[in-house]
């Protein structure tokens, strides 16, 4: 008998729904001639969200230069306009060291949490949760921890929770803010009790703030490491959303904080840098222009700006429908409504968005996709032009008045 080659066990614990089954139901669906709308994936390209031209221009003036391997850690031009942005947002003493330049902010995670983990250390992570953070601890030999968001509280983490899940095992804390998939911005005594119980018990706080620019009502943005400097942080960020550039994957990490502690960290932080080489150079050379030169995008977040119209669209759009409820976001292009578990019978979430994409050929990912614990919830990526969010949310509707599980 030939020996079967199976999944590795390292991916037994590893899910991410957004590019999961529905959404191979989906292509299924599209390669039979069928139309789907897709609002599973925060992607602005395929939504006539275009690249500022200064950023593709710059890219092609430096083509000649990103023909070879750079340092692994990145070329130095974008490391230190890197370290200008965090000294003007207040992070204190980042040298070009302490940076390290990726295919986009999901690479650098799981390089993160590669290096920092070992099996069995635990890491406290939101729920919901953009899902490759869960993902990524699991495949680190690490146990991902869920502390919950209180929608009753504009879905700010649940402190209380988050105290009680601390063991001696754990390591780490994460923090998304702007949040993906709620949408929820942290106040700055929010930030400020998370770092003092990671002070408290030793923790490493993982703060992802990839939405940091997208944010509504005049709002700003307070990145968590600005706040201290005697806990460890790790503070990610990139150009993809802020810059409308997801496909030049460009993103990176910084080490700033209590580094006293942290030399084997940098230690293996360089060792997995260097195996893959560097991340790919002509993304690189955009950082310079994207963070000195390239304007910010209030043109889409202030009222009358296509993200700020589109998102409080969908939120109006989603109360209006019987049994759905809506908490207001604050950042990002997401939304996270929640669904009358009763009123619905439902039992299992994804089953009723398989339902709704054969049925109405729209495409969500369930609520227990992003680790959420109940089947009441889903994410609504708000990107798509407004004729096509209002027919998606009406054929949601109208999906929903028939539907019982």
């Amino acid at each position: 008998m030939k020996r079967q080659h199976e999944k590795t066990k390292k991916l037994h614990s590893v899910r991410y729904e957004i590019r999961g089954p529905l959404q191979d139901r989906a292509k299924q669906l599209e390669a039979e001639g069928h139309k789907v709308i897709k609002l599973n994936i925060g992607n602005p390209g395929p939504f006539g969200f275009l690249t500022p031209d200064v950023m593709l221009q710059d890219m092609a003036e430096n083509l000649k230069k990103a023909e070879g391997y750079s340092d692994s850690k990145g070329i130095i031009e974008a490391r230190h306009s890197i370290m200008k942005d965090a000294a003007r947002k207040g992070i204190p003493d980042i040298g070009p060291d302490d940076i390290f330049i990726g295919n986009g902010v999901s690479e650098l995670i799981i390089m993160t949490l590669q290096a920092l983990l070992n099996p069995g250390d635990e890491v406290l992570v939101p729920a919901p949760d953009y899902p490759l953070w869960t993902a990524a601890v699991n495949f680190s030999g690490g146990k991902a921890v869920h502390y919950l968001c209180d929608e009753e509280n504009e879905w700010n983490p649940d402190l209380a929770d988050m105290e009680r899940k601390i063991t001696p095992h754990t390591k780490a804390v994460v923090v998304i803010n702007p949040n993906n998939p709620t949408g929820a911005v942290y106040h700055k005594d929010i930030l400020e009790k998370i770092i003092a119980m990671a002070r408290q018990h030793d923790l490493v706080i993982l703060s992802d703030e990839v939405y940091e620019r997208i944010l509504y009502f005049d709002l700003k943005h307070i990145p968590t490491a600005s706040l201290a400097d005697d806990v460890l942080f790790v503070t990610f960020n990139g150009l993809s959303k802020s810059h409308l550039i997801c496909g030049f994957r460009v993103g990176w990490m910084m080490i700033s904080g209590d580094r006293a502690h942290a030399k084997g960290f940098y230690e293996g932080m360089n060792l997995l840098a260097s195996m893959r080489l560097c991340s790919n150079v002509q993304g690189q050379y955009v950082i310079p222009t994207a963070l000195e030169k390239c304007p910010n995008i209030d043109y889409l977040i202030k009222p009358g700006g296509r993200l700020y119209e589109q998102t409080f669209l969908a939120h109006r759009l989603l109360n209006e429908i019987p049994g759905v409820s809506c908490v207001k976001p604050k950042g990002a292009f997401y939304l996270f409504p929640k669904l009358d578990q009763k009123k619905f019978n439902i039992h299992d979430d994804q089953k009723l968005f398989y339902d709704l994409l054969n049925q109405e050929k729209i495409l969500f990912v369930n609520g227990t996709g992003f680790n959420w614990p109940k089947h009441d919830h889903f994410r609504v990526v708000a990107l798509p032009k407004v004729e096509d969010l209002e027919a998606a949310l009406k054929r949601l509707g109208h999906f929903l008045s028939t539907y019982r599980q």
